[in-house]
């Protein structure tokens, strides 16, 4: 029986995680509504057998394509497979996967106008999210984004690079176009373009963990150069949206 949900998991090298996050998904609470698609990005371990283990939908990539250009592909398959949400969260087990009924509500709930969200947040930084400590460079650089986000859109956004994500089939066909989608770092950048656009972006809160194995892909020096790549990206997103006015081509694409 088609389902109206299809979870992408990006994964690159977490064999020792990913097990585990596709037996709770296997959960009929979760199972019954949602399809699980694994974009194995070149992983060297054991990431691409312990999928086809479990019998979910996977693309394997002959190189990387990094975490963005994985999302892309997902998106793509879930438009031409006619899916109405998409769900993205990670293969590393940070994200409980109790957050999946609660995004799929939130996804279809309209709101006093009748309206439902294009994008849903799951955050570890509102009211009623799970505790999670985070590194000062990590806290400097919510902080930054946050207010990035807030001094462009006017919107507060609390976790500005959470993977945690639902889309509806409007905003998965948007990301799933050539340019709408930045295929690295895809995090407030995106926020902020997909609010500026009149997408409809709400955050809710959601349960996470530490990973406790593996290797993540903000290690070392990476988080410094996140940052730097992020704050350069935001400044040319609000200015392709604000000054070249790629928004007013956009409007005209999604009315057409």
């Amino acid at each position: 029986m088609k389902k109206d949900v299809l979870i992408i998991i990006p994964a690159y090298n977490e064999e020792g995680n990913i097990e585990a996050v596709l037996e709770q998904l296997e959960k009929p609470e979760i199972a019954d509504f949602s399809d699980v698609l694994v974009m194995n990005d070149h992983s060297s371990d054991r990431t691409n057998m312990i999928v086809k283990k479990h019998h979910h939908a996977l693309v394997t990539h002959v190189f990387n394509l990094g975490y963005g250009g994985g999302l892309r592909l997902g998106y793509k398959y879930a438009i031409r497979r006619h899916y109405k949400y998409i769900i993205q969260m990670d293969a590393d087990g940070q994200h409980d996967v109790s957050n999946i009924p609660v995004i799929y509500k939130e996804l279809t709930t309209p709101d006093a106008d009748g309206n439902v969200p294009d994008i849903v947040l799951g955050s570890r930084f509102v009211e009623r999210s799970t505790l999670f400590p985070v590194s000062a460079a990590k806290n400097i650089a919510f902080h930054l984004f946050r207010r990035m986000i807030r001094i462009s859109t006017g919107q507060t956004i609390m976790d500005p690079t959470t993977g945690l994500q639902g889309l509806s089939w409007r905003a998965a066909l948007f990301y799933s176009k050539f340019s709408h989608f930045d295929d690295r770092y895809p995090d407030a950048n995106m926020i902020i373009q997909m609010i500026l656009l009149g997408f409809r972006v709400k955050e809710v809160p959601a349960v996470m963990h530490i990973r406790t194995t593996g290797e993540s892909m903000h290690s070392g020096l990476k988080p410094v150069i996140y940052m730097i790549r992020m704050f350069f990206s935001i400044i040319a997103t609000v200015f392709n949206i604000k000054v070249l006015r790629w928004d007013e081509s956009v409007k005209k694409e999604l009315n057409t």
